[in-house]
């Protein structure tokens, strides 16, 4: 079971999506790094993955969150909370985003 979940990871790893926004135009896009941010989740990295994108795990819990109160209601009919939780997601990507483009995230040039 442990062999077949490395061998699953190791594919994972070996087919990312590259980004055409960073394709096209060499800057990264505020998406970028988020594919190898989860797969250091899934590998139980936590600090890695903060490293690589740190609004992965609030991005997962927004999308879990979602799906949840599409099945059982858990929002009111103006979908009040999921938008100030799309605001707080939101605001935590382009946060992370111009740090990244402002270069202090050193370590993540030397693992991109």
């Amino acid at each position: 079971m442990i062999c077949s979940q490395l061998v699953f990871i190791n594919w994972l790893q070996n087919h990312l999506i590259r980004c055409p926004f960073k394709y096209l135009t060499g800057i990264d896009c505020p998406g970028c790094g988020f594919q190898r941010s989860v797969l250091a989740l899934i590998q139980g990295d936590f600090n890695k993955s903060f490293g690589l994108y740190p609004a992965t795990i609030p991005l997962l819990l927004f999308f879990i969150y979602g799906l949840a109160d599409k099945f059982f209601k858990l929002d009111n009919s103006k979908n009040q909370l999921k938008k100030a939780l799309f605001i707080i997601v939101g605001s935590i990507v382009l946060i992370s985003y111009t740090v990244k483009l402002l270069g202090y995230y050193q370590h993540y040039k030397a693992s991109a």
